[in-house]
């Protein structure tokens, strides 16, 4: 039942349902936040990098992912939901974690909408708030 959901997501997308491009779905979908390359290179030894990047740009083009400059140097993607097109309206904000380096979408947090000066297109929006995940803000803090 659960590669169903998987199924499901391609479909919605129009992309043809692959054992790798179902791997790569499953894996970014149980990490539960946004991934670099390096991070699915890691997760996925035994997957080819070409294969991962080439399937990474498919589910780019076709919005089942969305892509985030979170400042770190490396683009990270995590999976958009269902109802979302990677229009302005459905972006949302991200948090970067500065202590473990793990960036989340907050899915639930819009992006304040900007009033542009005449001629002016907006095509895109990046907003990363930086600071400590609940995860490391819970850790004692070390001394050195």
């Amino acid at each position: 039942m659960e590669e169903n959901i998987y199924l499901d997501k391609l479909a919605r997308r129009d992309i043809k349902p692959t054992a790798i491009r179902l791997l790569i779905l499953k894996n970014m979908m149980e990490v539960g936040r946004a991934v670099s390359l390096l991070d699915l290179e890691t997760l996925l030894d035994t997957v080819d990098k070409s294969t991962i990047s080439r399937t990474i740009a498919l589910f780019l083009s076709h919005h089942l992912i969305h892509s985030i400059d979170d400042g770190s140097g490396s683009l990270k993607y995590a999976v958009c939901d269902n109802s979302c097109n990677c229009v302005v309206q459905d972006l949302h904000s991200h948090f970067y974690c500065e202590k473990c380096h793990r960036t989340f979408c907050l899915e639930g947090t819009h992006i304040p909408v900007i009033d542009l000066p005449k001629g002016f297109a907006l095509r895109s929006i990046n907003y990363v708030l930086k600071g400590v995940c609940p995860e490391c803000s819970s850790l004692p803090a070390s001394h050195s």
